[in-house]
């Protein structure tokens, strides 16, 4: 299924970035750096980022739909004992949600990450309660490693978060395609 597109950050996406991660329903799933409120000074010092940084171990990819910034996805990779682990990172615009274009994503993104960088693992850390975030990790073949318990301080709450991960040989020969429903 190719309703999407991969590609490196650029000026233009700044509007969009701010139009759509404005969101508390975005914010309240990711870490505190993602910024609620955010300013349309965040979207331009995130794309500015982005574009700097994509290569030097990270690839940050705007998600495209119909030529438009609509959501983020990334693979950061890790240090010291962690160099052969990569991070992934993502958040899609709320009007876009529940239709498979992050599962897409994710698989897309594995895909370049295995290919670009000397990695053997690639891992999520989505809090526990974050059902949906859960379960594009799992239809895109990562598995369930373990519950972190408290082990996330989000606005004075302490939440659980899980641990998901994908090894180089899980990655499903035809993903990004079809993928578990």
């Amino acid at each position: 299924m190719d309703r999407i597109k991969l590609r490196p950050w650029r000026e233009s996406d700044i509007p969009a970035v701010a139009r759509y991660a404005d969101n508390p329903r975005i914010a309240a799933n990711l870490r505190d750096v993602f910024p609620s409120t955010y300013h349309p000074e965040d979207a331009d010092w995130f794309v500015r980022d982005c574009m700097a940084r994509d290569g030097q171990d990270v690839l940050f990819r705007a998600i495209d739909l119909d030529s438009q910034a609509v959501g983020s996805i990334s693979v950061t990779v890790g240090a010291d004992v962690y160099r052969r682990s990569g991070e992934l990172g993502y958040w899609l615009a709320e009007p876009f949600w529940g239709r498979g274009i992050m599962t897409e994503a994710v698989g897309r993104i594995c895909r370049e990450a295995f290919s670009a960088f000397d990695l053997v693992r690639i891992f999520a850390e989505p809090y526990a309660a974050n059902i949906a975030s859960r379960r594009v990790l799992e239809k895109a073949g990562f598995r369930l490693e373990g519950l972190l318990r408290q082990s996330v301080c989000k606005k004075g709450e302490i939440l659980d978060s899980c641990i998901y991960a994908l090894l180089r040989q899980e990655m499903p020969a035809d993903f990004p395609g079809k993928w578990r429903e």
